[in-house]
């Protein structure tokens, strides 16, 4: 899923530039000025903290959705004439057809785009040839 997902979200591309200016404000603070240290390192860690995400950021987003309350929940997902509902014992969610901005499909799976700028993923192993043909096809409709 965030294989998959990674190359069409919005920020695609690793942005270095947050934790360097983080870095930048860290070590002015601390060689530049007579405030305490304390300001300057908190900006340092904070840099390092970011690299280290975007280091380890599929393994940073497994661990988020494995520590989510939704984690090992079973989802009951409905496709139909409105659009296409899931339901877990913590959340419900229904993506109408008409916010559907686009359908992406890849190799495993298709991403739903809404026109409120979310993603859905659904994995190509769940449906049939046909159904992921008519979900592709309501989209050019």
């Amino acid at each position: 899923c965030f294989d998959q997902s990674l190359p069409y979200r919005k920020n695609a591309k690793l942005n270095y530039l947050f934790p360097v200016v983080l870095f930048a404000a860290g070590a002015g603070l601390l060689v530049f000025t007579e405030q305490p240290k304390v300001v300057g390192s908190m900006l340092i860690a904070l840099a390092v903290l970011e690299l280290i995400h975007i280091r380890f950021r599929r393994a940073w987003w497994l661990t988020r959705q494995m520590w989510g309350k939704s984690s090992g929940g079973e989802v009951k997902l409905t496709i139909d004439e409105n659009g296409i509902q899931t339901q877990n014992p913590c959340t419900q969610t229904a993506l109408l057809w008409a916010d559907i901005e686009r359908v992406i499909e890849t190799d495993l799976g298709l991403i739903l785009v809404a026109k409120a700028g979310g993603q859905q993923y659904l994995s190509k192993s769940l449906f049939s040839v046909e159904l992921i043909s008519e979900i592709v096809a309501r989209n050019k409709d």
